[in-house]
């Protein structure tokens, strides 16, 4: 057990260290009977006194122990420090010697200053074996001299890069269930145990390796791999020191290995870290030393589910009243009040894949405004947190745009929205169906939603996306290829997977806009260009089929993508060139009912042979035109406009299709 800083104890092993200072000095000065050693039953405290547990923890003899308390003394007690001074003739100093040690201590042993020692090995005491082993001056080190007097923390070089973490008080049945697997690891070496566990929910690693130090009696401290001190002195240094502190916490070490080429120095202190070695990463790893696997994954949707039942339950009091009730939808993502609770949890837990503690994090904070009449108010909030979670990491390499646009502001065929309206149908209740009624039982790969919206430029597939994004409440991420895609070989992939890996814990709302330029054919390899574009687009088709979430793809040339990648979507919308009976309902939406217009006659407007998104270039240009005159919109400035677009696209516009606008 470690020291405890309790009145009681702190003073008994206060007293403790002055007596035993006072028998070394009457050692010292020749008078050996003068004070007893102390006998076990003078000890009134449960915990033993603080060199009792250091002694015991690091196997010292009797010598080594006198010889530790000694060189404390010397910091500690004023009269052994100028004892020693004047003994060792070296009155600046006040240290003792090791030929002190010899000469005045019982039971004297040469190897209690041998590098193998306990004393030098765990860093207990230093000395300057240069000047004579003998002769050298002997400090106690700070860190043990805190421990002797009460103070148990760990060393001050080791703050900066050991961060503690204690078991969280919210974890997943998944996760309870691999802390029960690592308990029955059973080892009469602790140094011998290895622990490998990888996956995608770090924060449950950390949690997991946490429990099972618990259960051990003892803390966790993490590093990450970068931190990893440079191989020669520096790593040598830091095993010694974290030795020493394993013990005196105690503490276990997890190594967050992050890095995906780790140094010779992260290697090295893989294999020689002392105590079990305990590894958390994304991917598998290739160690030396022999370790048990676990994968650690953000839990299912079912597994969500109750996560998010218990901790709202804990943070506001909200009971689920209906697990199979669900509402007709219409109030977006909130629920109706007869099934309010259920409803909310199925929404949850569907979209988005939170670790525990993020989910009670989230929850603790929106319980604060948590009222029994402020149901939808909450549910909001709840939802709004949630969408928050990934946008630091993916608005780095895609761009969110935020959906505002409607059902009502799509002009489609029956059929397309029909397809649309079926998207975002099964993105809503995959709950229901995916867990409460078995469809996931036979796996989780190619649950996702994929869709690919094809047709030409301008036929509303953006829109269409941001319709959806807007129905399902959910953030759109338009990827931005110049972020991702990079001609360093590996380095497309691993942009890819960071922004697949964000969008499935924010349950957005991808948008790859061209996706031909990233789902292109495979193609015979000639040379090792071609080996890793078809690399490339072999891992876009294995992640496609295994994101969760849901991703559409817009292409002007459909015909230039990979089959394979093709019988993975789940949905293919074809967007076509609009009739003249869409461009009429296009022309309608075009201008807003708030700008002033002036006999606009939308049947005329509608023989323009163009796209939605022509029109709606030419609608704005013609506001802009007739703002700036000081006037309503009319149809001289819509045919303005509309000329200026057809010199843009360098595509003439025929008389018959501007006839009776001016």
């Amino acid at each position: 057990m470690s020291p405890v800083t309790i009145p009681v104890w702190s003073e008994s092993n206060h007293a403790l260290l002055v007596r035993e200072f006072a028998r070394l000095e009457a050692l010292l000065e020749g008078s050996p009977n003068s004070i007893s050693r102390r006998r076990d039953d003078d000890w009134e405290c449960d915990t033993p006194p603080a060199i009792d547990q250091l002694a015991t923890t690091f196997n010292l003899s009797t010598f080594e122990r006198d010889l530790l308390l000694l060189c404390a003394g010397a910091e500690m007690n004023g009269d052994l420090h100028e004892l020693c001074s004047r003994l060792t003739g070296k009155p600046q100093r006040g240290c003792p010697t090791f030929a002190l040690a010899i000469s005045a201590l019982p039971g004297p042993e040469w190897g209690a200053m041998s590098p193998w020692g306990p004393l030098r090995r765990y860093r207990l005491v230093e000395t300057d074996a240069g000047q004579g082993l003998a002769t050298a001056p002997i400090r106690i080190n700070e860190r043990t001299l805190h421990y002797l007097a009460g103070i148990n923390r760990l060393d001050q070089h080791l703050e900066a890069v050991l961060q503690p973490r204690s078991p969280a008080a919210l974890l997943s049945q998944e996760h309870e269930q691999l802390v029960e697997q690592l308990a029955q690891v059973e080892s009469g070496d602790l140094s011998a145990i290895a622990v490998q566990l990888h996956g995608d929910d770090a924060v449950a690693q950390e949690n997991i390796a946490a429990r099972f130090a618990h259960l051990h009696g003892r803390s966790l401290l993490v590093m990450q791999i970068e931190d990893c001190p440079a191989s020669g002195t520096e790593l040598e240094d830091f095993l010694a020191i974290w030795s020493r502190e394993a013990e005196l916490l105690p503490a276990f070490l997890l190594l967050q290995w992050s890095s995906e080429t780790p140094t010779a120095a992260a290697k090295s202190l893989a294999d020689r870290l002392p105590g079990p070695l305990l590894v958390a990463s994304r991917d598998p790893l290739r160690l030396r030393r022999s370790a048990w696997r676990m994968e650690v994954n953000k839990p299912a949707p079912a597994g969500q589910r109750r996560l998010w039942a218990q901790a709202l339950e804990e943070s506001c009091g909200l009971i689920e009243d209906s697990p199979d009730a669900t509402d007709d939808g219409a109030a977006g993502f909130v629920p109706s009040p007869a099934s309010a609770a259920g409803e909310l949890l199925d929404r949850l837990a569907g979209h988005f894949r939170l670790s525990a503690p993020t989910i009670a994090a989230i929850a603790e904070t929106a319980g604060n405004a948590y009222t029994a009449h402020a149901g939808p108010e909450f549910a909001r909030r709840l939802w709004q947190s949630c969408r928050v979670v990934a946008r630091p990491q993916l608005d780095l390499l895609a761009e969110r745009i935020d959906p505002r646009a409607r059902w009502g502001d799509l002009v489609l065929p029956a059929a397309q929205m029909q397809v649309l309206g079926l998207l975002a149908a099964e993105a809503r209740y995959r709950m229901v169906v995916y867990e409460r009624w078995g469809f996931a039982n036979g796996g989780r790969r190619g649950l996702g939603l994929s869709a690919l919206f094809s047709g030409p430029s301008g036929t509303g597939k953006t829109l269409a996306a941001e319709v959806v994004a807007a129905e399902l409440n959910l953030d759109l991420y338009r990827i931005d290829l110049s972020a991702v895609v990079s001609k360093y070989i590996g380095e497309t992939e691993k942009n890819l997977k960071r922004v697949f890996d964000a969008a499935e814990e924010g349950g957005v709302v991808l948008l790859f806009d061209e996706a031909e330029a990233l789902f292109g054919k495979r193609t015979e390899v000639r040379d090792s260009h071609d080996r890793h574009a078809n690399i490339e687009v072999g891992y876009l088709l294995q992640r496609m089929e295994n994101y969760q979430g849901v991703a559409i793809l817009t292409t002007n040339l459909k015909s230039t993508l990979d089959q394979a990648f093709q019988r993975r979507l789940r949905f293919i919308v074809d967007f076509p060139f609009p009739g003249k009976a869409e461009r009429e309902a296009i022309w309608k939406r075009a201008i807003p009912p708030e700008a002033p217009r002036l006999d606009l006659d939308e049947s005329r407007l509608a023989q323009l042979n163009v796209t939605g998104g022509s029109i709606r270039n030419i609608a704005l240009n013609a506001a802009f035109l007739a703002a700036a005159e000081g006037r309503a919109v009319g149809m001289d400035d819509l045919l303005r406009a509309a000329q200026l677009e057809a010199s843009k696209q360098e595509r003439p516009i025929t008389q018959a299709e501007t006839r009776g606008w001016a």
